[in-house]
């Protein structure tokens, strides 16, 4: 039984798709571990005590919910370089 050309092709490229995923995947995981390797979990959960604390939020900060319309005139004025000017004064 002999060979056909374009399955030993086939089974090449397989291959070498497989050593080139491998070779990918070490070395992604090898940059991620060098990236966090000074890096450490909280010793405190920040959030443990949430239940307790009745009426703040947990970030400490009320939140500020900005009208759209406030932020279109914003950014209307920076397109028009009236902000910049503002600035410069």
């Amino acid at each position: 039984m002999r060979l056909n050309v374009t399955v030993i092709l086939t089974f090449t490229l397989l291959a070498l798709m497989f050593g080139a995923g491998v070779v990918s995947a070490s070395w992604g995981f090898t940059l991620g571990r060098e990236a966090l390797k000074g890096i450490t979990q909280p010793d405190v959960r920040p959030t443990s005590n949430v239940g307790s604390r009745k009426g703040n939020p947990a970030g400490g900060k009320e939140m500020v919910i900005l009208k759209e319309e406030n932020i279109l005139k914003s950014v209307k004025r920076q397109i028009e370089g009236k902000e910049a000017q503002k600035d410069e004064k």
